[in-house]
């Protein structure tokens, strides 16, 4: 069936417009809001599924709640911030009539306070999963650029080994200093396999049934 004559002409309009060159910043920003909506929508439910049903208690709805919270944060949060990165990255481009490494990183760096500098659970596993690569980029960027020395050796395995015993050492001496919901995984992995009273919940659960 075809599309009614009103209907053909408005989206005839809005192609006409998304094809403006002198509209491009303004729609890059709109579509980079849509997509850090998706993309964050697609990482944070399935984790939050995840997470919440292994390790929260509480009722279905407070559960589904929860998952619905925390997708709606991060969602947001990254949604937010790819519009404020692009619109001060074009903010400076056109008040200096160029664009300048320095651009990406003063935008980043206004819009990462504005948006993710309130301190709660999204954020934080937000930011420490960028720590982590950002560490690793850093490293191969000096390597590259001849400000580190070129190893010799395959140095991952000692920064593997360095990292479990430290991550480790934490979680049985000093655990209030981890992330909670690490805490619950290692819980989970190290303290939890310590109990068990019958084959049940031996092999089957990781805990007794409360009826139980």
């Amino acid at each position: 069936m075809a599309a009614p004559p009103q209907l053909r002409a408005l989206l005839l309009a809005i192609n006409a417009l998304l094809r403006k060159r002198r509209y491009h910043a303004a729609l890059s920003m709109l579509k980079g809001f849509r997509n850090g909506a998706v993309y964050g929508a697609k990482v944070r439910a399935p984790h939050a599924l995840v997470m919440t049903f292994l390790f929260r208690s509480g009722s279905l709805r407070e559960k589904l709640w929860a998952i619905l919270q925390a997708t709606y944060t991060h969602s947001w949060n990254l949604a937010s911030f790819v519009f404020t990165y692009k619109g001060l990255c074009a903010l400076q481009s056109h008040l200096q009539g160029e664009t300048y490494q320095v651009h990406s990183f003063v935008a980043a760096f206004l819009g990462g306070i504005l948006v993710f500098g309130n301190n709660n659970n999204i954020n934080s596993q937000i930011n420490m999963y960028l720590m982590s690569r950002l560490l690793f980029a850093l490293c191969r960027l000096g390597v590259g650029k001849g400000y580190i020395p070129e190893p010799r050796w395959d140095p991952f395995p000692l920064f593997t080994g360095l990292m479990w015993g430290l991550v480790l050492w934490l979680f049985e001496y000093h655990r209030p200093t981890l992330q909670p919901s690490l805490q619950s995984s290692m819980t989970y992995l190290y303290e939890d396999s310590n109990v068990w009273h019958d084959l049940s919940d031996f092999l089957i659960y990781s805990k007794r049934r409360p009826s139980e």
